[in-house]
């Protein structure tokens, strides 16, 4: 049983920065939102109090502290326009010219390089890890040995993003290139600088320790599209390690990225997997054993991959200028609809507070910037909690200003229920990132964003409150819908929806086999009741007399709901199975691609991708790959994994 947990936020002078630099904030929660928290399911807590400061939560939060947060109006509709950025005439003028031409070979990709033209640089080109001051990036070409590279899958619908001919896979130097050991010409590679919060402590300066990314390609529609090869050696910001990647979690992220997107989840994506040829030293289980893995290098494909801490690092260092002059960029490249707001689009809303401050998103484009942020993010995080899936390392540096999922390390999705399932051995003795808590987090990181906006007085604290406001109205909106379309009903029910995962708790129901079984229910008034869990018989599995009275009971309920909500079994079945999906990357099924990649076997690995491009689908003959975990997948390095990557 869920127990019921008080989580606080509060000011540790250690949490956030050395510096004096980051305000306090005051949080001011509305009543709509104080009430909302109510609805969601892991016994709700007022995370944020009107006496609290919010700048950091402790460490370790309580395992099972459940999550939830709320806001005040549904108010804000942001215009959706075409994503055009100022673009270079030179790039604009070839695009126009070749408007024609559906697909390119490499050496045609139209690369307009803004991050790098736009924004100040390291001027330094060595390697030496170092502190980066005033600038937002170093230059550093990929540097990773390679020894007959091979290219272990590929992504087609990453290929058509880029307007790429996918016959350009099969080049022979399709793995040199992407290994970083043959240069795309056009591309100027960099590695960011950015900063963050581990676990709830501020740890500096990080940055692309690994990660170089090539440049960004315009493709037809005049999208923007980052290209960038994890693994491909040291950068300025690679401290102690050795800037490369092992197979192991390389195939991790390139398959999940591509599985997350197949979901429908905003995400990274990976255009393609290669193998080195070299081995990689690595302790995976930081237990002082290290061995050598294959070497291996994903090209990961982004938007931006800008996040919560590239603004971080330059407000904890007072380059209060460069953090305006980022989001100056971010905003004109990626966010072009805030530079078009005006009086006539309503966007003033009340703070909720007592002194009934007033927000104007239309008269400051960085208070707007900061509210989409905390929408985005509130929805992307429901979106995890609809499918089960646990980030396992939600620091501000893996938070993407777009509302994206980003860096894929030890994630797992929920197989038997559990709310405080971690995938990351790191995270088990607090349990900070646990699946519950992810809402929590999210807020939290959202906390320390529009701090960093404050703190560069690009908003004021009436505007960072109603950013975090909206986070909680969204991630709860969302929320209650997706869990409503899982079950099939036209509104959400608190009740039976806490009811049912308290029983999934209990009897450790498999979250994914669950739902997708429920659709099989029919809405029959007149069925026995002995035969109302017969639909349900493979997902509920060594329960007793207790515990099945307690899943009638509750399926008692659920039909009443089915049968007042007026659909059809057959269209319920059909919505229900469009949000459901029938196979999720599941840890073992990664391991047993690894497992064979790391002989030289890649067949499995873009099976796995073929079938996880495809979730809601049935895919009659791939019924294994939706299968319950084998006893061996609890074993150390499949079910939770370690950092070590």
């Amino acid at each position: 049983m869920l127990s019921h947990i008080s989580a606080s936020l509060s000011l540790t002078s250690s949490s956030l920065t050395a510096t004096t630099a980051l305000r306090h904030l005051r949080p001011s929660l509305s009543k709509s939102l104080r009430l909302k928290l109510r609805s969601y399911p892991f016994n709700p807590i007022k995370l944020l109090k009107r006496h609290s400061v919010i700048l950091s939560m402790e460490a370790n939060p309580s395992p099972a502290a459940a999550v939830s947060v709320d806001s005040v109006s549904d108010d804000l509709k942001y215009q959706k326009l075409e994503n055009n950025s100022s673009i270079s005439n030179d790039v604009l003028n070839n695009s126009v010219n070749n408007s024609n031409r559906v697909k390119t070979n490499l050496e045609e990709l139209r690369w307009d390089n803004s991050f790098v033209r736009e924004l100040p640089g390291d001027p330094r080109t060595d390697l030496i890890p170092r502190q980066v001051l005033h600038a937002c990036y170093s230059k550093v070409s990929p540097s990773a040995e390679v020894e007959n590279p091979q290219l272990v899958a590929w992504s087609d619908s990453v290929s058509d993003l880029l307007d790429l001919d996918p016959k350009e896979f099969t080049r022979p130097d399709f793995p040199l290139i992407f290994s970083g050991a043959s240069p795309l010409v056009g591309a100027m590679p960099y590695a960011q600088c950015y900063g963050g919060h581990q676990f709830g402590m501020w740890a500096g300066q990080l940055g692309d320790g690994r990660a170089i990314t090539l440049g960004e390609v315009l493709n037809s529609k005049f999208e923007r599209w980052e290209l960038q090869l994890k693994g491909a050696g040291k950068t300025p910001y690679s401290r102690f390690a050795d800037g490369l990647a092992v197979l192991r979690s390389s195939i991790r992220e390139f398959l999940c990225s591509e599985a997350m997107h197949a979901l429908g989840i905003p995400t990274t994506r990976a255009l393609c997997l290669v193998t080195t040829g070299k081995y990689v030293t690595r302790d995976m289980f930081y237990d002082g054993n290290p061995k050598d893995e294959p070497g291996a290098i994903v090209c990961r494909v982004s938007q931006s991959f800008l996040r919560f801490g590239s603004y971080q690092i330059h407000a904890s260092r007072e380059d209060l200028d460069l953090v305006r002059t980022l989001v100056d960029y971010t905003i004109r490249h990626h966010f072009p609809h805030l530079e078009k707001l005006s009086k006539s689009d309503s966007v003033s809303f009340s703070t909720g507070g007592g002194d009934n401050s007033v927000v104007d998103l239309t008269s400051n484009k960085y208070a707007a910037w900061a509210v989409e942020v905390a929408e985005r993010t509130a929805s992307l995080v429901a979106s995890w909690q609809g499918v089960g899936f646990t980030h396992g390392v939600l620091n501000t540096d893996n938070m993407s200003v777009l509302g994206l999922t980003i860096d894929y390390g030890p994630f797992g999705f929920l197989d038997a229920f559990d709310p405080r399932y971690t995938p990351n051995t790191t995270d088990l003795p607090g349990r900070r990132y646990c699946f519950a808590n992810q809402p929590d987090i999210g807020l939290w990181n959202i906390a320390q964003f529009v701090t960093t906006l404050s703190t560069a007085q690009l908003i004021n604290d009436n505007e960072a409150n109603y950013a975090m406001e909206r986070y909680g109205t969204k991630f709860m909106d969302e929320y209650q819908a997706i869990m409503a379309k899982k079950l099939g009903l036209p509104k959400y029910n608190k009740q039976l929806i806490s009811k049912l995962l308290k029983n999934m708790a209990i009897d450790k129901v498999d979250y994914t086999n669950f739902f997708r079984s429920l659709s099989n229910i029919k809405a029959d008034p007149t069925l026995p009741e002995d035969e109302l869990l017969i639909p349900l018989k493979a997902v509920l599995l060594d329960i007793g007399k207790e515990r099945k009275d307690a899943w009638t009971s509750w399926l008692k309920s659920y039909l009443q709901e089915l049968s007042a909500s007026g659909i059809s079994d057959e269209e319920r079945k059909v919505l229900m199975d469009s949000v459901n999906p029938k196979y999720i990357l599941r840890n073992y099924l990664c391991q047993s691609a690894i497992d064979a990649a790391e002989v030289g076997n890649f067949e499995e690995v873009r099976q796995l991708l073929k079938v996880m491009n495809c979730p809601y689908d049935d895919q009659p003959g791939m019924e294994k790959y939706a299968r319950l975990p084998p006893a061996w997948a609890y074993r150390p390095g499949v079910g939770m994994l370690s950092c070590s990557s």
